[in-house]
């Protein structure tokens, strides 16, 4: 999460100073600073716009033509969002280049990071960008994280592959999913079969994830919905022929699909799920005296509020400070421990 007093532009100025050599050569730090600072002035503080880069109808390489090309013109369809991050599908070139598999590993950085960096470079955005890799003898269903530079960010290794991914020489990645550290906040990356582990998802959480990127093949449905949920951050996935995005309450808030074959939408991360516990008169005065400023939204059945920031003045976390409310997620810890405390020992 992003400290007080320090904006995208800090951030950039920061991160950009302590970069050495990287996957492409460093953009003016001049250039990407000011541009950067012109989305933020179009935005709330804290909007993100995530995209999600589906590949249905994409067609094929001609026989002589840069093979990247046919990915490069669907990822150019949402340039004009601006988008501050890309997500692309599960080994994505295996839909799009004849022959890619896992004996086309590369090490981080190598010729496919290398173009993919120049392409963020170029619209000064982050992408996920899932490969097979390869390290110390070993190969990865990797998704790379490039930064708005070119640069490489960090990398996730699946961590939990498929019988099948293994019995053909994948390694799993550490139990431990890493959580990225970007200029608009922090995110995390799951890949496919790890849908089927809800703790990784609760370590991301518990680690300070944000928005949790999933590409996948195959479609998650309510799994997603129920991590949303639970663990209150917003999931971005990408199932190829699917793209979906799903709010920190559990709902489905955007879908793109064969129609539609990708995403773009913006996500403001200055919003909370808030325990409903002795709060709706909390809730109720801070909203007759910010109005405007804030937007509450009520899930009864589950005894919780949505929270959101709407104005450059007010920051949710201050709105809570000041009303002595608390997340549901730290609600639940709280009650946890206390019932440790309390709880007969035998």
């Amino acid at each position: 999460m992003e400290k007080k007093g320090i904006n995208r532009r800090g951030f950039l100025q920061k991160s950009t100073l302590g970069l050495g050599a990287g996957v492409v050569g460093l953009s003016s730090p001049t250039e990407a600073i000011s541009e950067t600072a012109e989305r933020k002035n179009n935005r709330m503080p804290r909007e993100v716009w995530v995209a999600s880069v589906g590949q249905h109808g994409l067609r094929k390489p001609k026989t002589g033509e840069d093979e990247f090309k046919p990915i490069m013109e669907r990822m150019e369809e949402f340039v004009h969002f601006q988008p501050d991050i890309m997500c692309l599908t599960e080994l994505f070139l295996k839909r799009v280049i004849t022959g890619y598999s896992k004996e086309k590993a590369e090490s981080v950085p190598g010729p496919i990071v290398n173009r993919f960096g120049e392409f963020a470079k170029k619209h000064n955005c982050y992408i996920i960008c899932p490969i097979y890799t390869k390290k110390d003898g070993h190969i990865f269903n990797s998704a790379v994280l490039i930064g708005r530079d070119g640069n490489v960010v960090g990398k996730y290794d699946k961590t939990h592959p498929t019988d099948g991914e293994i019995n053909t020489g994948i390694t799993p990645g550490a139990i431990v999913p890493p959580v990225f550290k970007t200029d608009f906040g922090s995110i995390g990356i799951q890949i496919c079969f790890d849908a089927h582990w809800p703790e990784q998802w609760s370590s991301l959480k518990d680690s300070g994830a944000e928005i949790v990127f999933w590409p996948t093949m195959f479609n998650g449905g309510k799994i997603l919905n129920s991590y949303a949920l639970f663990n209150n951050y917003y999931i971005v996935s990408n199932y190829g022929s699917t793209t979906r995005v799903i709010d920190i309450s559990g709902d489905e808030l955007y879908r793109g699909g064969i129609r539609r074959p990708g995403i773009c939408v913006p996500l403001n991360l200055d919003r909370k799920v808030v325990s409903g516990d002795s709060a709706t008169k909390k809730i109720n005065a801070a909203q007759k005296k910010y109005g405007r400023k804030i937007i509450v939204n009520t899930y009864r059945y589950e005894s919780f509020y949505t929270l959101e920031s709407r104005s450059p003045d007010i920051t949710v976390e201050q709105v809570m400070e000041e009303f002595e409310l608390i997340t549901y997620h730290s609600f639940i810890k709280r009650s946890g421990k206390y019932q440790g405390k309390k709880r007969r020992r035998i």
